[in-house]
């Protein structure tokens, strides 16, 4: 999820400094523009034909910058929110991508199969943990159920790439 990282990063950079490009990041038209490529990414996720693990990355990038615009007028424009959870979430995602996914030719059979067996459950479908990713963007109140759910579908990324080649 290189975009998604990416795109923390910058999240990040523009949380610490007074960038002219912070005002953009809370326009409402890049907000709609990535609401809706996040909803496509759900759709995405759907079909089993397409290669799956790149609507992760699509969502995951678009539903952060809804999230940084979305929670802005919320909070304080200075909450420490706005910097460490995107520094979280490109740390985590950082070394999901390196040390789980890249060991998994070191996996045994026995793992293998319930891996498969958790990414045909039902209750951990990406398009379900997406859609209460969305939910979770209306709960201000409680802010730590949105990192939550982000960590819960990294996860499941992590998984699908165990299963398929990413």
């Amino acid at each position: 999820m290189p975009l998604f990282i990416t795109i923390n990063l910058a999240l990040c950079f523009f949380a610490q400094t007074n960038n002219a490009f912070k005002g953009i990041l809370l326009t409402p038209l890049l907000m709609d523009i990535s609401l809706g490529v996040a909803l496509v990414s759900v759709a995405g996720t759907l079909f089993k034909k397409t290669r799956s693990l790149i609507w992760y990355d699509l969502f995951s990038s678009a539903v952060i910058l809804v999230w940084y615009a979305y929670w802005q007028s919320s909070f304080k424009e200075d909450s420490p929110m706005f910097f460490f959870y995107p520094l979280y979430f490109s740390m985590i995602t950082a070394l999901v991508s390196l040390y789980a996914i890249n060991s998994r030719d070191k996996i045994d059979k026995a793992s293998l199969i319930v891996m498969q067996s958790l990414v045909n459950k039902v209750i951990i479908q990406p398009w379900i943990i997406m859609l209460f990713i969305f939910l979770s963007l209306e709960a201000r109140e409680n802010f730590m159920l949105f990192p939550t759910l982000m960590t819960l579908l990294l996860i499941r990324y992590c998984l699908a790439c165990y299963i398929k080649d990413c």
